[in-house]
This record gives C-alpha cells, sequence and structure tokens, in this order.
C-alpha cells in the first residue's frame, strides 16, 4: 500500500499543477525531495477521505490561487 502511495505521490508532483507548484517550492527551499514526497502522500490521503467523508466529487478549489 506504502508503494501505491508513493508513486501516487510522485505522479501527482509531475502532473498536478498543485502538487507540481508545492513539490518545487518546497525543494527550493531546501527540503529533502523524500520529505516533500511525504507531505504530498499525507495531502493525497487527506484529500481521499474528505471526498468519502462528504459524498461528493473533488472540487478544485485552489486552481485559482495558483496564479498569485
Amino acid at each position: 500500500m506504502k508503494a501505491l502511495l508513493s508513486n501516487f505521490a510522485k505522479t501527482a508532483a509531475r502532473h498536478d499543477p498543485e502538487h507540481k507548484a508545492y513539490y518545487q517550492r518546497n525543494l527550493n527551499e531546501g527540503k529533502a525531495k523524500i520529505s516533500v514526497l511525504n507531505a504530498i502522500r499525507a495531502k493525497l490521503i487527506n484529500r481521499v477521505f474528505a471526498v468519502v467523508n462528504r459524498e461528493t466529487e473533488h472540487m478544485e478549489i485552489r486552481k485559482y490561487d495558483l496564479a498569485a
């Protein structure tokens, strides 16, 4: 399960604009790659549980915040 979550986090860091920006910003701040990927993994887990608990689809509310 941990390997699947790691692959999910790596893919999100490459392709999802929000996670890609988060990944690059934290690497530029000097954080270790594995530490940033662990944080992305936690964000993804929280997102999945939020969607399951709300019983709704995921809503991208931060997509307008990325331009700032």
